[in-house]
């Protein structure tokens, strides 16, 4: 994925008070961000009462499972447990040739290596979590050495936490000169940038949120770390859509979406997959621009497709 530059708005003509405001706010006065929460609960019921059961189909799981990025980021990981998920990978690829394989690997830098000598699967990125995931807390510095050391030792996608202490606090501007940075670090490896929708509470806050992360340089946007009380949800997904929808509208650069953390059946999948399809439309619906974070979703998804319970990953 090739990242281009936004151009933002300029100071020339404007007054002294709006001189005073960062190029950021800038951007977002030319957006609506004042949401409401009630709105956006009932437009998301009428979208799931209307429009999933039509994508309850067997093609729409099999785009799913390739859209999935095969996680794990546990405590307890260890060399071996990720060499048996890739080694997964590479035996699902050639039992099942009819079925798409999974979109990603997701797991901690220290075993990027690993996973990049041992997977054989073309077209399986290797995703890698820094800049000190879950929390974003910690000096600059590190979180850049920390990306580029994943990139230098073989990921290809590079998912990042926006700091969601900085923008809680309204310190928009330092919110997107972390992420710009951390931008530079990645390199020529797309950056997905994790908004934490639970922490952020309320739509308005999730679509200013969205929107900056996208001027200050995500190649996707996506929900959750899984590590808070509250996850994705499709009411958070369809207000990061139409802030996807909304830039692309206005800069006409094209955004990826990922929901991760707690989706844990079926048909949570197939609610995001139409909130996508409705909003953003079919130009969105390829494994290279919607993706889920989620690895319990694997067994239950080949196990529709295959007509039969299976516990393959």
């Amino acid at each position: 994925m090739t990242y281009t530059k936004t151009i933002l708005p300029q100071n020339e003509g404007e007054n002294t008070q709006n001189n005073d405001k960062s190029k950021y706010e800038k951007a977002l006065e030319m957006y609506e961000t004042n949401l409401n929460d009630a709105e956006v609960q009932a437009t998301v019921k009428q979208i799931i009462e209307e429009k999933v059961p039509q994508n309850d189909t067997l093609n729409v799981k099999k785009f799913l499972f390739g859209s999935i990025e095969l996680t794990t980021l546990s405590t307890t990981d260890t060399e071996e447990k990720v060499l048996r998920m890739v080694e997964k990978v590479n035996r699902f690829d050639r039992e099942y040739p009819d079925i798409p394989h999974v979109a990603a690997v997701c797991v901690y830098p220290v075993f990027t290596e690993l996973v990049s000598k041992s997977l054989e699967v073309d077209g399986v990125e290797i995703t890698n979590v820094c800049g000190n995931f879950p929390s974003s807390q910690a000096r600059m510095e590190v979180k850049v050495a920390e990306t580029q050391l994943a990139v230098a030792d073989g990921a290809t996608e590079i998912d990042i936490v926006l700091p969601v202490g900085k923008f809680l606090s309204g310190d928009y501007e330092g919110v997107c000169d972390d992420i710009s940075e951390m931008k530079q670090a990645c390199g020529a490896a797309p950056m997905k940038v994790i908004l934490e929708t639970g922490d952020l509470e309320t739509a308005s806050n999730i679509k200013k949120a969205a929107l900056l992360s996208m001027y200050a340089g995500a190649d996707y946007i996506k929900t959750s770390t899984g590590k808070e009380k509250v996850s994705a949800t499709p009411e958070a997904a369809y207000v990061m859509c139409q802030a996807i929808k909304a830039y692309h509208e206005k800069t006409g650069i094209q955004i990826g979406f990922k929901p991760a953390g707690g989706i844990n059946t079926v048909m949570d999948a197939i609610i995001y997959y139409t909130i996508v399809q409705q909003v953003l439309g079919e130009q969105w619906l390829t494994n290279k621009w919607f993706r889920m974070g989620t690895s319990r979703l694997t067994n239950l998804l080949l196990s529709e497709i295959l007509g039969k319970e299976t516990k393959f990953f």
